[in-house]
């Protein structure tokens, strides 16, 4: 088995920041609904030490089957948090989707 991650790259103003962060930190209303889901391992949130507007999350998941389950069975309170969030960040670009190299 091998683990699945996605990657997103957000740009959040500074007014935005706390916000942004409050929702999608660990802990965050993303990371709560992962946890109801089953395969479900964890979220980093990143932020750019250099462009402190530029923040990376990636969200890890035990296999890909598990997050298209997931996808399957909370789509839509997964719809109305992403329009919740809608805005806080002035770009938004997924980066693509991962296989994890060593996970056993």
């Amino acid at each position: 088995m091998s683990g699945y991650a996605y990657i997103w790259e957000f740009h959040v103003p500074a007014e935005r920041r706390d916000e942004f962060e409050r929702h999608y930190a660990d802990g965050g209303t993303w990371v709560r609904l992962f946890r109801r889901a089953p395969g479900y391992v964890q979220t980093l949130l990143l932020r750019d030490r250099d462009m402190s507007e530029r923040y990376v999350t990636i969200d890890r998941w035990i296999d890909e089957s598990a997050y298209k389950a997931f996808r399957l069975n909370f789509g839509d309170e997964y719809r109305a948090l992403d329009a919740l969030c809608e805005g806080f960040a002035k770009r938004e670009v997924a980066l693509g989707t991962f296989d994890e190299i060593g996970v056993d």
